[in-house]
């Protein structure tokens, strides 16, 4: 049998997003540095948060007004922010968040990107079976339940590493997401707002009871370890990672400049 891979496992709680986007940047930093051999990095890592005001992240290669109804998002207290992975606009309200971090030479990482997708995703899965929840990997980085989705994750790779971070939705409100989101204007907001509810789900509707972040924390955790091999080492975020993660929060994620960036 193959020896566990060492992560350190970091429940960060709740944040507001410009913190929750420049802390994966930070953390990404960290295990790079880790791997070019300075003392002052970490090594790979898998963490879970939560989002706190809610709030609306776009996709590296997307444009903000395009996507977002600002004024909707003002209306709802509902922050901003654009991701350094691609993919869609999500609201993140009602979720637990995760992220996991590792060289791109890691063991963990082989085959192509649908491949690593499937590896990594197995950690979600093996999660939600032991929330009494069966679920299964589907396209290139969705996870569903019931044939419905219930997880959404996105990639990034540089300085020789990788990041990927998603979503396990608690529940979802799809009227708000749609107040908050433009919707094409091929389609009417009626009929987007039907197709997305018989094709999306959460762990309320699905166990038919309220999961809280704790309870899917653990299990996520839990989920991980068994699916990937990982032994947890180290809980602690390093003191320059956080001034590294404040800093990016301040100067790059919250900047108008990154925002508006497409």
């Amino acid at each position: 049998m193959n020896s566990p891979c060492r992560f350190r496992l970091l429940n960060t709680g709740f944040h507001n997003c410009y913190y929750n986007m420049a802390l994966d940047e930070a953390l990404l930093e960290s295990t790079a540095s880790l791997s070019a051999g300075e003392r002052s990095g970490a090594g790979p890592a898998l963490r879970l948060y939560g989002w706190s005001p809610p709030a609306v992240s776009v996709g590296y290669f997307q444009g903000l007004t395009e996507e977002v109804d600002l004024e909707a998002c003002g209306r709802r207290g509902f922050d901003t922010v654009r991701r350094i992975s691609g993919g869609g606009a999500v609201l993140h309200k009602s979720e637990l968040t995760y992220s996991i971090i590792m060289p791109q030479d890691h063991p963990l990482l082989r085959g192509d990107l649908r491949d690593s997708y499937r590896v990594l995703c197995g950690g979600i899965i093996s999660g939600l079976e032991r929330l009494g929840v069966r679920a299964v990997f589907a396209g290139i980085n969705d996870i569903l339940a019931g044939g419905r989705k219930i997880s959404g994750n996105a990639q990034t790779r540089r300085l020789g590493c990788l990041l990927q971070h998603g979503t396990v939705l608690l529940d979802n409100d799809v009227d708000v997401m749609f107040e908050v989101l433009k919707v094409p204007a091929e389609k009417t907001r009626g009929t987007l707002i039907r197709e997305v509810k018989d094709r999306v789900t959460n762990l309320r509707s699905v166990l038919s009871r309220e999961v809280s972040f704790e309870e899917a924390a653990a299990a996520l955790s839990s989920g991980f370890a068994g699916a990937l091999n990982l032994e947890y080492g180290g809980t602690e975020i390093l003191p320059w990672e956080e001034e590294r993660a404040q800093t990016l929060a301040a100067e790059k994620f919250s900047s108008r400049e990154w925002l508006y960036k497409r």
